[in-house]
């Protein structure tokens, strides 16, 4: 099946053009919203570089008043594999696939089945390149040193090398999907998806739902020692093959390529996956208020730049403080990432250890929860909440990565009294930017003091004037 069009390309903010594709044609989903920014190398005269091209890609879907489904792809070593995964995600589970699925098992498998066929779709798209990957390894001779192969083929070498870098292209995935009143969700690698619901007393809990799939991860460490590799030397190494995460979509590198790594080559099967660890379906009610996904690069910079201990906490906190002041979704979304970004760049200005930052994706996802600046046309509503938020960590059987989340696997820990979003506390009298409650015509302060600009400009005017 066609994963896009014939038709013409169209521009792209980002500086490059991008194929129409047929999820181009589907319904955006209005409860939602995006925020993104490009990476960045920092620079002492304050110019912007950027390492590489914008990797990161993410949908936001609305099949019917039933069907949701949202994506963050979060690619490296180049675009292609996040491409292909954001064009042929959508068609993998919305085309007649969840038809007659009534049971949890049988709606995760329909996402299971979906990370399976995108991989498989994507090497099958790259056939020609593995091809002639493979012809020019046979031509030439085995035994040589790199240096030697370099100095008697170099023309061989350098057209492997440049189908290497074209090959080893993955991503990370973080796909929900809302179906008939159910959240379910699957991910692989370390992008994130976090659900904020009040309990019974109106208290915000912030849950998050996927795994990170990375060498801190002890589960995944004891899966690469059953398939015989040496975990304390990948950690000293920190890295499996050209990556950090433990399972993604492509790379063939570290797929079918693995035994070229020296420190892989005794594995017994492939150490990267693209196996998903899915959770659902979570009953979403009144008490749902919205959902968060994210690439790496947000909760990375936020961590790096505050050393937080609780990263899915402060989002949450960020983003309900952009609740209140923004009037859309995209414009949440947006606030929320910027205000990462400058953070975590005033660190470097002030002399932190970072000289640079990924890109960053971050979607939002609103259920009930309040907008008072909602644009006229917003379709969302303004109940009353506690924002009072506590982390829930998920426990996860490690030989079972389609497990559900009942209540006797959450724990709640990192407990935190912040701000309440109803009119009942004095550091919550103010609901945006120009208004405050006690004094509706009270002017706000400024953000910069002008005022010795003004009496210099008065000073050199007195001078001027008496010369």
């Amino acid at each position: 099946m066609p994963i896009r069009s014939d038709g013409p390309t169209r521009p792209s903010t980002l500086g490059f053009e991008v194929l129409h594709c047929w999820t181009d044609d589907l319904p955006v989903c209005r409860y939602s919203g995006v925020g993104f920014n490009t990476n960045q190398i920092y620079r002492e005269d304050g110019n912007r570089q950027e390492d590489h091209e914008f990797e990161d890609r993410s949908f936001h879907f609305q099949l019917d008043d039933q069907t949701f489904l949202y994506g963050v792809f979060d690619g490296h070593d180049g675009v292609q594999a996040a491409t292909f995964a954001l064009q042929r995600t959508a068609a993998e589970i919305l085309l007649g696939q969840l038809s007659g699925k009534t049971s949890d098992e049988e709606i995760k498998e329909v996402l299971r089945h979906a990370f399976f066929a995108v991989e498989r779709g994507y090497f099958d798209s790259i056939d020609d390149k593995l091809a002639e990957r493979t012809n020019l390894q046979c031509e030439i001779p085995q035994g040589l040193s790199s240096y030697e192969a370099y100095q008697k083929y170099p023309e061989l070498v350098n057209k492997l090398q440049q189908l290497n870098n074209e090959i080893a292209s993955g991503t990370t995935a973080v796909v929900a999907l809302i179906y008939r009143g159910k959240l379910y969700v699957a991910n692989v690698g370390d992008s994130r998806a976090l659900l904020c619901k009040t309990d019974e007393k109106g208290v915000l809990r912030v849950t998050q739902l996927t795994v990170d799939h990375g060498l801190d991860n002890e589960d995944e460490l004891l899966r690469l020692t059953q398939i015989g590799l040496d975990s304390s030397k990948i950690c000293q190494g920190s890295r499996l093959g050209n990556q950090e995460n433990t399972r993604c979509l492509g790379n063939y590198l570290v797929k079918g390529g693995y035994k070229e790594f020296d420190e892989l080559a005794c594995a017994i099967s492939e150490p990267v996956i693209a196996d998903p660890e899915i959770n659902g379906g979570i009953p979403l009610d009144e008490n749902s208020r919205f959902l968060l996904l994210m690439s790496d690069g947000l909760y990375k910079s936020l961590e790096e730049a505050s050393k937080t201990e609780h990263v899915n906490i402060d989002i949450a906190q960020l983003t309900v403080e952009q609740f209140r002041t923004q009037a859309t979704l995209s414009g949440v979304a947006q606030a929320v990432v910027d205000k990462i970004v400058r953070q975590h760049h005033d660190m470097f200005v002030g002399g932190g250890n970072c000289t640079q930052r990924d890109d960053i994706t971050l979607m939002v996802r609103n259920f009930n929860f309040p907008m008072p600046y909602a644009l006229p046309n917003s379709p969302m509503t303004v109940p009353t909440v506690t924002f009072n938020p506590k982390v829930e960590m998920i426990s996860y059987e490690p030989t079972n990565s389609t497990s559900t989340m009942p209540e006797s696997t959450i724990s709640s820990t990192n407990s935190m009294d912040t701000t309440s979003t109803n009119n009942t506390s004095s550091n919550e009298s103010s609901y945006g930017p120009y208004t405050n409650a006690s004094n509706s015509h009270a002017r706000i302060k400024p953000y910069v003091d002008f005022s010795p600009y003004y009496a210099s400009v008065n000073q050199v005017a007195s001078e001027n004037d008496s010369s």
